[in-house]
Order: structure tokens, then C-alpha cells, then sequence
């Protein structure tokens, strides 16, 4: 005789294995999975420059950048600058004085130099480098922040017959190094207090 157990509509039947014993370490494998997902996802991220950014509170509310506006450096200081604090972002040629401050950026310099060969000479690891230099002003010309020279340095090994990968790689390298370099800015402008641009406006 067979007898039918009626459960609640909406219900679900605890899994259990061949002995009738529940399984509460396949629960615990899904969310350890999802957790290592969620990990290697913001890994990625973070890598990428999408990482969450803390807000900074610049002691000025407008900033003009002499950054040509669509060249690579100028497009990464007008993402940056703003998403990280309150910034009205000018790069207007004819707007420099409704700015309370001038960021001038300049001398953008790439270097690459052979620093590995094989044993017929041929390169097989590379240094980059990329410098730049900048400062802040007034639009009076008064100094804020005096002449700044930031350095970035990576290094690539090279093989000619991956030559469009290690092309793509460079690249890739360089914009990364132009990032960093961003930010090293961004976290310049963050330190200055009220009281030192005040007293630059002033002389």
C-alpha cells in the first residue's frame, strides 16, 4: 500500500541523498562560487580603471585644463577630475580666467629603451616610460603648485612573431601608465588646502 504525503503549495522538498540525509554543503559551495566570482569580476574592474573612487574635496569649484580637450591625456583628465569631487571642468580655449584655478599639463614624453636581448642580439624586454609635467595657477599666472614632473615606468618582453599582440600590449601599457599618472595628479590638487590657494589669489 503506498501512502502519498501532501505538502503546502509553494513548498519544495528538502534534497537529500539516498539515505534521506540534506545536502547543506552544495548551498554553501554555490554562495562560496558566487563570492569568487564576485571577487575575480571587481579584480577585473579595478584593473581596467573602473575601480570605485573616493570623493575628494577640492578647495576650488572650477578648473580650467590647458590639456588639449581630445587627446588622450586631455579626454582621461576630464573623466577623472570631476568624477572625483565637485569640479566644473573648463577647456574652452577663451574660458581660462572664469576658472578659479589653471591646470597646466605639459611635456607628455614617451620613451621606450631595450633592456634584454637573446644570443643574437635581437630585443626581447623592453622599458617604457611615460613623463609628464605640470603645474597650478592662477589665472593672474600666481603659482599654486610649481612645476611637477610625474614618471611612469612598465616593462614588456617582445617576440616578432607576436608583433600585433605586443603592439596591442604596448598600448594597452601606456594607457595604463596615463591613468596612473592622472590620479597621481587628481590626489595632488585634493591635498591643497583653502588657505594656500587663498593666499596665492592674493599676492
Amino acid at each position: 500500500m503506498f501512502t502519498t504525503t501532501l505538502r503546502p503549495p509553494g513548498s519544495r522538498r528538502p534534497f537529500s541523498n539516498s539515505c534521506g540525509e540534506h545536502r547543506p554543503w552544495l548551498a554553501q559551495a554555490s554562495t562560496t562560487a558566487v563570492l569568487l566570482a564576485c571577487f575575480v569580476l571587481t579584480a577585473l574592474l579595478a584593473g581596467c580603471g573602473f575601480g570605485l573612487r573616493p570623493s575628494v574635496d577640492y578647495p576650488f569649484r572650477t578648473l580650467y585644463s590647458s590639456a588639449p580637450r581630445y587627446s588622450p591625456l586631455g579626454v582621461e583628465l576630464k573623466r577623472q577630475l570631476p568624477a572625483s569631487g565637485p569640479l566644473v571642468y573648463l577647456t574652452e580655449p577663451a574660458k581660462p580666467t572664469d576658472a578659479q584655478v589653471v591646470l597646466d599639463v605639459y611635456g607628455e614624453l614617451r620613451k621606450k629603451t631595450v633592456i634584454g636581448v637573446n644570443a643574437t642580439g635581437q630585443a626581447r624586454e623592453f622599458q617604457l616610460n611615460l613623463t609628464l609635467k605640470f603645474r597650478l595657477r592662477t589665472p593672474q599666472g600666481q603659482i599654486i603648485i610649481p612645476e611637477t614632473t610625474l614618471t611612469q615606468q612598465r616593462t614588456m618582453s617582445y617576440d616578432e612573431t607576436l608583433a600585433l599582440a605586443k603592439e596591442a600590449e604596448e598600448a594597452a601599457l601606456y594607457r595604463g601608465m596615463q591613468i596612473d599618472l592622472v590620479q597621481q595628479i587628481v590626489r595632488r590638487l585634493a591635498a591643497l588646502d583653502a588657505k594656500t590657494l587663498e593666499t596665492s589669489s592674493q599676492e
